[in-house]
């Protein structure tokens, strides 16, 4: 595993990258609401990235080994769909739960989160699933400090999610982030205090937990995308990257919009 460890112009270049996608989800948001399509909301994301901020979505036609280019310039996940959802024709209904994902490039650098969403008023299940995987993205963050291990992150998320019933899903994870989409190291979402590699100053990843209202399974779409829960429960997730500093982290994903920090958390 080699880690870059970014310099103070990394780290000027990245908040600039991280700000703007978080301003990606402040635009959007207005625009969500029952009748709307999946793909009328990424048509939109991608015409204020590319003519407002001037920026790319890393996204669309982005084709790691073994899959077919990506299609789109988001990734929207709707329901039982735990992540890489293709924006298309499916309209938004009422009691609808989404998830935006945003990744931009600026100036060579790569900004990446997501923000769960919820159409009309929601269940009670639902808003809870949203509530508690929400803590859980920022019980993992708060474990970032140097001297910590990357299996802290991951047991604190762990831990909070199946306390209240939940599951974590396994197949995927957070990941270091700077002059390329992924990059090492990988951040699990699951393990044991401890474990994994010590966190140093100046790494730079995502936290961007996958919670499950029911077991952990999944099952892939013909797309090779679209990934959605085994039991058909639903999922949600939420993302912010982060840098890791002399004191503790940074969370470099913030706007205007971004939702507070959770008022109570309390690791296992």
């Amino acid at each position: 595993m080699t880690v870059t460890i970014k310099n103070e112009y990394d780290i000027v270049k990245m908040r600039v990258a991280c700000r703007l996608a978080s301003e990606v989800l402040d635009y959007i948001a207005h625009f969500i609401k029952p009748g709307i399509t999946t793909g009328e909301l990424d048509r939109l994301c991608h015409e204020y990235m590319v003519n407002e901020q001037h920026t790319v979505p890393a996204p669309l036609n982005y084709q790691p080994p073994g899959y077919p280019p990506y299609p789109k310039a988001t990734c929207i996940s709707v329901n039982d769909v735990i992540c890489h959802g293709i924006p298309g024709d499916k309209k938004l209904k009422n009691n609808d739960t989404l998830n935006i994902d945003i990744t931009v490039i600026k100036d060579g650098y790569f900004g990446d989160t997501s923000r769960m969403f919820i159409v009309g008023e929601g269940s009670v299940l639902a808003k809870r699933l949203i509530q508690v995987t929400y803590e859980c993205m920022w019980l993992g963050i708060e474990q970032v400090h140097p001297s910590a291990y990357l299996g802290d992150i991951g047991y604190a998320i762990q831990c909070h999610a199946e306390a209240h019933g939940y599951s974590v899903v396994r197949e995927y994870c957070g990941h270091g982030i700077g002059t390329m989409f992924h990059e090492d190291p990988q951040i699990l979402h699951y393990g044991l205090t401890g474990t994994g590699a010590q966190i140093r100053p100046g790494m730079i990843f995502t936290v961007e937990p996958m919670i499950n209202a029911g077991g952990h399974g999944v099952r892939t779409m013909p797309d090779q995308w679209t990934v959605k829960t085994r039991d058909h429960s639903l999922s949600a997730q939420w993302e912010h990257t982060v840098l890791v500093t002399e004191a503790g982290y940074e969370v470099l994903t913030v706007s205007d919009g971004t939702p507070d920090k959770p008022t109570i958390l309390r690791a296992c």
